[in-house]
């Protein structure tokens, strides 16, 4: 191994076997027809990794793709059926949430539980637990049953934990997406403290901005497979390109099965409430829509009478950029705006109403935004 690496993967596979009860009826024996007692699901595919002593990683993908389990291998809870998984120096690890806890014992008590997993004395342990619990910030509910704790609090006893048993590596799964936002950010900041420090930290996250602030350096894991290896900016910005084009291939697929599609409609002038005199002849008119389904058009009412004007379509980047993960693959991004003079020539003092909407080839209404206005 080199002396330079906490952790080396080396032509890792990981299958996982799905054993099926037998078929018992005719209804059932019909439906899984041809299909065996037992599959074989190959989570990852010839897996080479080197993460550095000192590196913090952040694994990335989409739910099913492979990162977790590679999280797990490298802890050694589970093997793989191919390759080998080398590291060099102590481990601690947050996987699962309750993972390495006693539901029965306090939290006080799973404090001991839980460190001496990771190899700490119980007198290492008594010069530390002052410092758990005053981080973990659980007050008198450090003496109840965890059976009694939330999410949160499960959250905030085992990163206190983790933090504190002295690890060189430490390997984080999706655990800081639960409790309050206020702790997370103080978890982030102290893993930032380990980083500083030399500690080698690998992390599964959905958050992307976390990625991007703390780690040095991500892998994509696509299809179980490394997909990309390297600079968190550039792999996370292919990363979402993906997503995006796997996203749309579903949809049009769900739309050609007959499912309705999704849509956003906006005004953005006139502004709600506004007030207009009465001479005056006419407003500009503007927004945006975007949907996921080709076959809609854009219809514009006033006082719920649909109005007969020429719309002109125009590009919005600016709507492109900030819908892109939904709508990427399944939008022209030269027509998202929209424009067109309302005539108020003719309308009568007082309160009128405008709608904009998205409708289908049907008619139905996918998307619908509505404001209204005063001539005086």
């Amino acid at each position: 191994m080199d002396k330079q690496n906490a952790i080396e993967v080396r032509n890792v596979n990981k299958d996982f076997k799905i054993e099926y009860d037998k078929a018992k009826t005719l209804k059932e024996r019909l439906v899984f027809f041809g299909r065996g007692n037992t599959e074989y699901h190959h989570v990852l595919k010839n897996i080479n990794v080197d993460i550095k002593k000192g590196e913090t990683v952040g694994l990335i993908g989409t739910n099913g793709s492979g990162k977790s389990t590679l999280l797990k291998l490298m802890t050694k809870i589970i093997f793989p059926n191919q390759g080998t998984i080398e590291t060099d120096g102590k481990i601690t690890s947050l996987l699962e949430l309750g993972a390495g806890f006693h539901d029965d014992f306090t939290g006080r008590e799973n404090i001991y539980f839980n460190a001496s997993i990771f190899g700490l004395t119980h007198k290492q342990i008594d010069e530390r637990i002052d410092d758990i619990i005053q981080f973990s910030e659980l007050g008198s509910f450090i003496d109840n049953p965890i059976r009694t704790y939330s999410s949160g609090m499960y959250m905030r006893l085992a990163f206190s934990v983790a933090i504190n048993v002295d690890a060189d590596i430490l390997l984080i799964d999706e655990i800081l997406a639960v409790g309050d936002q206020y702790f997370q950010e103080k978890c982030y900041a102290k893993l930032n403290e380990l980083k500083k420090k030399g500690k080698t930290i690998v992390f599964v996250s959905h958050s992307l901005d976390v990625v991007k602030s703390l780690c040095n350096r991500a892998i994509w894991i696509y299809n179980g497979k490394v997909h990309e290896d390297g600079n968190p900016e550039e792999v996370i910005e292919h990363y979402l390109d993906q997503v995006a084009l796997d996203h749309s291939a579903e949809r049009k697929m769900a739309l050609e099965a007959g499912a309705v599609g999704q849509a956003m409609t906006y005004i953005d002038e006139p502004k709600n409430y506004q007030e207009f005199p009465s001479s005056l002849k006419y407003i500009d008119s503007h927004g945006w829509i975007i949907s996921d389904d080709p076959n809609t058009r854009l219809r514009i009412l006033l006082d719920d009478e649909e109005l007969d004007v020429d719309v002109t379509r125009y590009k919005r980047l600016d709507v492109y950029k900030a819908f892109h993960a939904e709508y990427a693959g399944l939008v022209d991004i030269d027509t998202l705006g929209w424009k067109f003079n309302l005539s108020l020539e003719n309308l009568e003092l007082g309160t009128h109403y405008m709608k904009v909407q998205c409708v289908n080839k049907v008619d139905d209404v996918l998307s619908e935004t509505k404001m209204e206005f005063d001539i005086k």
